[in-house]
């Protein structure tokens, strides 16, 4: 097959602002009875009854929070979904809907945007969630995504970071610092082009790890899971920016300490290699890594029993008097004060 040298490329401005909106929005199919009514007026209209309403935004900007040099805009917008969604699932609630905005600089031709589209519908299509509406605007800066996620949940049940108790167990979903190697490997091979445009890069061996950067999952499955266990948590949050700033929100908000402890934090073999191979501390990475998007919550003594053995879960330590500190305590039994070392949206 003769590869096309010249794609075709639809100019933005040949469609216009709602020209945009209709073309992107032409096949979004509404799949919740409480989308009353989605794309096409000034608000949507969502209708819960007894229910409570979860929303959640964030903003993501290119050369801040993504490489286009590595992220392909399907991955890229797909990711930018999981990182609203895991909001909602960290606070027990079901998402329905999301909004989506986009600052465009004119490099973007309308295919572009369709790809980043076609991530967002794909997440969308996987987790039951309605796309209803947004903006759309130019942009000196390259591309800027902001979504606004939309859940429901019963009311009073929401789990908020301000309930830790003393005695609590912390436990933590799936395994950390993945992500954070597989943008290692991102970084170094594109570092390796920069300097040879001909060399390919190679992944191989690094499967896990680059999807957990690139593709992540939002842990939709916790919220029915402790559910189903008869687990209540006394708090929760997600871990997008590492698990040590996340630990510290939750410990400042329900006026706590805590021992974590290192021998206890879970992580995947590929993940060891993948710091050794870059002289890297694993408990350094685990602890700051960011991007894992796993849930990490509190949970009373008296339920141990219902989640110990669970695979999908960790209990990587316990909640403590707020004067005793927030903590790691080493395999060698050390106590070190636990700081916030993840990422720092401002600092870039």
């Amino acid at each position: 097959m003769i590869e096309d040298k010249q794609p075709q490329r639809t100019s933005i401005s040949e469609l216009g602002e709602f020209g945009l909106i209709d073309y992107l929005t032409k096949n979004i199919e509404l799949v919740n009875s409480s989308t009353k009514f989605g794309i096409g007026d000034d608000c949507a209209i969502l209708e819960f009854g007894d229910k409570q309403t979860l929303i959640s935004t964030d903003l993501l900007v290119e050369n801040v929070h993504f490489d286009l040099s590595y992220m392909p805009l399907k991955h890229l917008g797909y990711k930018a979904v999981m990182v609203n969604l895991s909001d909602v699932y960290s606070m027990m609630g079901k998402a329905t809907q999301i909004t989506v905005s986009l600052a465009l600089s004119n490099r973007f031709p309308v295919e572009a945007v369709d790809e980043l589209y076609d991530g967002m519908k794909l997440a969308c299509k996987k987790y039951n969630v309605d796309l209803i509406g947004g903006d759309t605007t130019s942009s000196n800066l390259g591309l800027v995504i902001s979504i606004t996620a939309i859940g429901e949940i019963e009311k009073d049940k929401a789990v908020k970071r301000n309930g830790a108790k003393i005695g609590d167990l912390v436990v933590v979903s799936g395994d950390l610092g993945a992500a954070y190697m597989g943008l290692q490997v991102l970084e170094r091979e594109k570092a390796v082009y920069k300097v040879n445009p001909n060399s390919q890069p190679d992944l191989s061996g690094y499967d896990y790890i680059i999807e957990r950067q690139l593709k992540p999952e939002a842990r939709k499955d916790v919220p029915p899971l402790l559910n189903e266990l008869e687990i209540v948590p006394t708090s929760m949050i997600d871990i997008s920016d590492g698990l040590s700033s996340e630990i510290l929100h939750i410990t400042k908000q329900s006026e706590v300490g805590c021992n974590l402890y290192e021998d206890k934090l879970p992580i995947d073999p590929t993940f060891i290699n993948v710091c050794e191979e870059f002289k890297l501390d694993t408990t350094t990475i685990a602890l700051n890594g960011g991007e894992d998007y796993e849930l990490l919550f509190t949970i009373p003594q008296t339920d141990f029993d219902k989640i110990k053995g669970n695979p999908n879960f960790s209990i990587i330590g316990h909640i403590t008097d707020k004067n005793s500190g927030v903590n790691l305590i080493t395999r060698g039994g050390e106590s070190m004060p636990i700081q916030a070392r993840g990422f720092n949206h401002m600092e870039k």
